[in-house]
């Protein structure tokens, strides 16, 4: 099951696609999933969180708290809104290609995917990219 909750005032237009998307990207991989939760928050709240957790003073756009076993993904992943609509207007991209990106990096992250080197970041991209051209939105 992968869900969907907010605490800030935020309300996701394409909630269906977007599940069904990440569900199909999951399964393309050959991973399987038992919960995925979406939590969308605003700057302070990541911020504390990152302070709290990772001791990190710093705002960041997304936080994943990694549950999973083998390839069955499960998680708490938190999204900063604020920083989504900031990093698409410096990217010059719509608001829900931005958030759509930053979703399947933290799914991504759960495969063991990650973007510490130049070289990880360039397979990143790419995977982010051939996951994003199948949403349909």
């Amino acid at each position: 099951m992968i869900n969907l909750y907010t605490e800030t005032n935020f309300c996701h237009k394409y909630e269906r696609e977007f599940l069904e998307w990440i569900q199909n990207c999951i399964i393309s991989k050959g991973f399987s999933f038992d919960e995925i939760n979406y939590i969308f928050v605003d700057d302070i709240y990541l911020h504390k969180m990152n302070m709290a957790y990772l001791s990190h003073d710093t705002y960041t756009d997304i936080i994943t708290f990694d549950y999973s076993v083998r390839k069955i993904l499960s998680a708490d992943i938190y999204i900063s809104v604020d920083r989504i609509k900031e990093n698409s207007e410096i990217y010059n991209t719509v608001f829900y290609n931005e958030l759509a990106r930053v979703m399947i990096h933290g799914v991504l992250h759960l495969m063991k995917y990650n973007d510490h080197t130049d070289e990880e970041k360039n397979q990143m991209r790419q995977l982010e990219d051939e996951c994003l051209s199948q949403l349909k939105y």
